[in-house]
């Protein structure tokens, strides 16, 4: 199942594909949930799919924004060798300079890219987080060490409650000692998926990404 809403600025119509509905029926390994952000990711995550002997249905959240966006672009290499990642960490890192780590899903990660490098930031490191069920410990096995020694900040939706659905919050913070804190970066709750205004969607963005690299 393919879900092409994202919250891309446009009406409250299609400005979600309700990511939560889907969290709420996540129990037992019954299903998957993914939110690939590159072509290579969708074009495996397909592949796996088909491919798997005892298919489980897979939910894909799909924004058509990143169906035209150049970054989003894989190179061909990329398709023919290895297989869908449910984490991807952020190679161009210098781990020894990280004292931050943004946790980000989908989209958002690309304008997080970009004000980093707006920045000239070396102490962030911006993971993203493909699948969101089924979760499995070993994806975050290279990770571990990283995450024990810096912050991590988050950039999910909490209107959408990929947050709050105890999907990687609680997880994410058993993974942590006490001298690290998990920081929730993004809009507040609302009613409504979307304000219906794309001028105070792109103010909410900025306010959101700049946010994410605050102290």
């Amino acid at each position: 199942m393919l879900l092409p809403h994202g919250y891309e600025g446009q009406g409250a119509e299609h400005s979600s594909a309700r990511i939560e509905r889907f969290l709420q029926l996540c129990a037992e390994g019954n299903i998957q949930v993914v939110n690939p952000s590159t072509a290579a990711q969708y074009f495996h995550v397909l592949r796996r799919q088909g491919r798997q002997q005892i298919k489980k249905p897979l939910i894909v959240i799909t924004p058509k924004s990143l169906l035209r966006l150049p970054e989003a672009a894989s190179t061909i290499d990329r398709f023919t060798s290895g297989g869908f990642l449910p984490v991807i960490g952020d190679a161009s890192a210098d781990e020894a300079k990280v004292t931050r780590v943004l946790m980000c899903s989908g989209k958002v990660y690309y304008d997080l890219l970009a004000e980093r490098k707006n920045l000239e930031d070396a102490n962030t490191a911006i993971w993203r987080v493909e699948q969101f069920y089924p979760i499995r410990r070993t994806c975050w096995s290279t990770s571990s060490l990283v995450l024990r020694r810096q912050p991590i900040s988050d950039g999910f939706k909490r209107n959408q409650r990929t947050w709050r659905m105890d999907v990687y919050g609680t997880r994410l913070l058993k993974m942590l000692d006490q001298k690290h804190s998990l920081r929730y970066v993004g809009r507040p709750p609302s009613a409504s998926p979307a304000t219906g205004s794309h001028t105070i969607h792109q103010m909410e963005q900025q306010r959101l990404v700049k946010g994410a690299f605050s102290d």
